[in-house]
């Protein structure tokens, strides 16, 4: 494999590396899951399985677990032909995917960011329409008279 094919490679297999270690690790679909992670990786007795508990909950962690699972599914290597192929891309997968979590956790902040101002504005504009006192009534002059009609 050419390595400019080993690099386009590389940036695409780190996306689903990147979806699923942020899935685990972020979103609500899996959050009962990760908060019992979180609680064990505090109170478990013994190191390993704190350890153990831990990795469900940090990015970082996970994606290299996630790597592995990847590098053993498709044979990825980069550079070279044989074990250090698997190491560098192992570390290289690891590295791109945390580069596109943080892209993806910037992302998010700036529109968690943008929602909380609209809001913010939305409650002070429902603020003035309620404090607002009703305009008084007008009465509307056609400029129609009783001199002008005759």
């Amino acid at each position: 494999m050419s390595i400019s094919l080993q690099v386009v490679s590389l940036f695409i297999l780190a996306l689903p590396v990147a979806s699923v270690a942020w899935t685990i690790t972020h979103e609500e679909v899996v959050r009962e899951f990760r908060d019992l992670c979180l609680a064990k990786s505090k109170t478990c007795r013994r190191i390993y399985e704190r350890k153990f508990f831990y990795l469900f909950t940090c990015e970082y962690c996970f994606s290299h677990y996630v790597t592995a699972i990847f590098l053993f599914i498709t044979r990825y290597k980069l550079l070279y032909p044989d074990w250090r192929g698997y190491l560098i891309a192992g570390f290289s997968l690891v590295w791109v995917a945390n580069v596109y979590m943080g892209i993806f956790a910037r992302i998010r902040l700036d529109i968690r960011k943008e929602r909380a101002e609209i809001t913010v504005e939305e409650r002070a504009v429902a603020e003035r329409v309620v404090k607002a006192e009703p305009a008084p009534s007008t009465v509307v002059d056609f400029g129609i008279t009783k001199a002008s009609q005759m």
